[in-house]
């Protein structure tokens, strides 16, 4: 079976790679977008047909599931990737793990692109998820971008900054975007001791087999991770071996 993974950079690498441990047989087909990215400033009928139309591409490569491992691409396209497909088509988004973090802390910041940050979308989390605990949003600017350019002195500079930003007592922070778990060391050592760090990919990952194997159709395949840059075979970016993640994908520095 083939899954499908669209993001426009490193974001997808995380969840890719959780999938690739709990199920190495399964065949991947990453699907990145060098050429669009970064998809957060556009506008969102722009984002909306960039990602349906990487879903569509995929379902003809043979795809059988859509995983959607961003935040932007999640809040903008899922459902409208949802109607493109069918319902034969599972399509797994990406949401914000701010309702774990809310149950066991009082003060969560949620971290997320500066486009997440000011969505509805992450608002109607925080009111329906947020429980008692307060919940704010942090824009981390430019620590995606910097991310995928492998500019790590930018990245911890936007990290130091949303550290910054964040309340003083600050018990949990959420990765509102799927690169940022690529950087978490940086992360741990600009916050306090003892903040609990909450991100999705593995729930993702978990939550896209459980799906494949309701399906009720032959799962296995040869375990091939195969790299779309924009539509074009290729590999992934050179950057992408500076992350456990991307190594255990296959990446070459």
């Amino acid at each position: 079976m083939i899954v499908a993974l669209i993001d426009s950079g490193l974001g997808l690498l995380p969840t890719a790679a959780w999938l690739r441990k709990l199920r190495p047989d399964v065949d991947l087909l990453l699907q990145l977008d060098p050429d669009g990215a970064p998809w957060g400033p556009k506008p969102e009928q722009w984002t909306i047909d960039r990602v349906v139309g990487t879903a569509r591409a995929s379902i003809e490569l043979g795809a059988e599931v859509i995983v959607i491992p961003c935040n932007t691409a999640s809040v903008t396209a899922l459902e409208h990737v949802r109607a493109e497909v069918g319902p034969d088509i599972p399509v797994i988004g990406t949401v914000p793990a701010i309702k774990p973090a809310a149950a066991v802390c009082s003060s969560v910041a949620v971290w997320a692109t500066a486009a997440t940050t000011a969505s509805r979308y992450q608002s109607d989390l925080i009111a329906r998820f947020g429980r008692d605990a307060n919940v704010v949003g942090v824009a981390c600017h430019g620590l995606a971008d910097a991310i995928d350019s492998g500019d790590l002195v930018a990245a911890r500079e936007s990290i130091e900054l949303a550290a910054a930003q964040s309340p003083a007592d600050v018990e949990g922070v959420v990765l509102g975007c799927t690169h940022y778990p690529l950087v978490i060391d940086a992360i741990v050592a600009a916050l306090p001791d003892g903040v609990r760090l909450f991100d999705s990919a593995q729930a993702v990952a978990a939550q896209t087999i459980r799906r494949m194997e309701a399906l009720g159709r032959p799962t296995t395949g040869n375990g091939e991770v195969r790299v779309l840059n924009s539509g074009r075979p290729g590999a992934l970016p050179a950057g992408a071996s500076a992350f456990e993640s991307g190594r255990i994908l296959g990446a070459q520095g």
